[in-house]
């Protein structure tokens, strides 16, 4: 049985480390994907399955879009749910078809209106019965935000079993979150949080619910936007990952504003932790942290933030260089009139010399022969720069970008079942000014 555990465990390492090869590959996340332009959405909850970082097969429940939207995976249910987008003051229909073994249903928390109809009655909402029951939600959102949506059947089952989605509510302005200048973004990003016990999945697939305990529930498999680490820093839509199609893997370039949507999507609680930065908190549960609505003047500064199951975040990200005490675009003394546009923003509101430009990296860098050197690094420690490899290092970072490793800051989930690397974590990348990020 060692043998057999070691075996499985050594299989991991060399499927991860083939996986990691494929994810440097990815060209990132500029916008958030999902179903977007659309009104009326055609939804089945059905089973799938699931490939976990590691290489194991999960069952799940899914919703999946019928209506052959891009966006989504047509007809195929997928984990999380479809991403909608939709406009503030827009009222959308949701038509859901059951084809689970058991009701279920749908619930839109935050939401200005809703009108439910279903098979049945149940608790919360109306349902759609199990065996091609059928529910329909006409749900309107008047405040722009980050929501979610899930089941409100049998929650605790039936959201750790998958059934689970955001909700992007844009505002009257391109560019900006809420109504208001504090909420402007030039790219944005969904961190969609969940958390799953596979030892019950296993009981749904066979059929012994009636041995199903989640009072012992053990969550050993944690997911950004229905990936682990480091299947989260995949292309989005890749074929070998057929019901996931969702990454998060975020570019920005130096000065520009990134907005974080934070949802907990799953039973538990998740610290996300922006290493080695502070995010601007500005709105939790779709609504602007103001005092007059106009100006997010409650924001706050963090690198954890906690997300609870249900809620939602919205947050901004900055990355200058600023008081870094060396220029980490590596100009020449002699190059000082040489300044990007960043460098003078920079200067300008931080003052003079703040972006330490000219300046050369305050340490002795160490000869080749003394560096243990990771996939990502360029050969060179300033932005956009490159050099000189041993063969068979490196290779990752062709653009020369500065990567940051953001993740769970519960460090047991950084695991897929307790192999590492692996769970809540991706990277950003800051990139070169001269890179196009799409």
């Amino acid at each position: 049985m060692m043998y057999i555990k070691n075996f499985r465990k050594l299989n991991s390492v060399l499927l991860l480390s083939a996986l990691l090869m494929f994810a440097g590959m990815g060209t990132g996340q500029a916008k958030i994907d999902g179903l977007e332009g659309v009104t009326t959405f055609n939804f089945t909850a059905k089973a799938g399955h699931i490939t976990t970082g590691e290489g194991n097969t999960v069952l799940f429940w899914g919703y999946a879009d019928d209506g052959g939207h891009q966006g989504s995976l047509s007809g195929q249910a997928q984990y999380p749910g479809p991403t909608i987008i939709i406009n503030a003051g827009e009222s959308i229909t949701i038509n859901l078809t059951n084809h689970l073994p058991q009701a279920t249903s749908m619930l839109f928390p935050g939401a200005d209106v809703v009108n439910a109809t279903g098979n049945i009655a149940g608790t919360l909402t109306m349902e759609a019965a199990f065996a091609n029951g059928t529910a329909q939600y006409q749900v309107t959102y008047n405040q722009p935000g980050t929501y979610t949506y899930y089941s409100g059947t049998n929650m605790d089952l039936q959201v750790e079993m998958g059934l689970v989605g955001a909700i992007v509510v844009r505002s009257g302005t391109a560019g900006q979150a809420y109504d208001s200048a504090d909420s402007s973004y030039d790219y944005e990003t969904l961190f969609l949080l969940t958390d799953m016990d596979p030892v019950i999945h296993d009981l749904v697939e066979f059929g012994r619910f009636d041995e199903i305990d989640l009072t012992k529930r053990n969550a050993v498999y944690w997911f950004i936007n229905g990936r682990n680490g480091p299947d989260t820093l995949l292309d989005p839509f890749v074929s070998w990952l057929p019901t996931q199609p969702y990454n998060s893997l975020p570019r920005i370039r130096p000065c520009e504003n990134l907005l974080l949507r934070l949802v907990g999507g799953g039973l538990d609680g998740h610290p996300f932790h922006t290493h080695g930065n502070n995010i601007n908190v500005i709105a939790k549960d779709a609504r602007l942290l103001s005092t007059d609505g106009a100006t997010a003047d409650l924001a706050f500064s963090d690198f954890t933030q906690s997300v609870y199951p249900g809620e939602t975040y919205d947050a901004l990200f900055t990355w200058t260089g600023a008081n870094m005490g060396w220029d980490y675009y590596g100009h020449a003394t002699e190059d000082v009139e040489t300044m990007t546009a960043c460098e003078q923003q920079v200067e300008a509101d931080f003052g003079p010399g703040a972006s330490s430009h000219g300046l050369p990296i305050p340490v002795t860098l160490p000869a080749i022969s003394e560096l243990t050197f990771s996939p990502f690094y360029s050969g060179s420690p300033y932005l956009g720069g490159g050099s000189f490899l041993p063969p068979g290092e490196g290779g990752f970072n062709q653009n020369g970008g500065f990567y940051y490793m953001w993740h769970s800051h519960n460090e047991k989930e950084l695991t897929n079942w307790d192999i590492f690397p692996g769970g809540m974590l991706t990277f950003l990348i800051i990139e070169p000014p001269s890179v196009t990020i799409e």
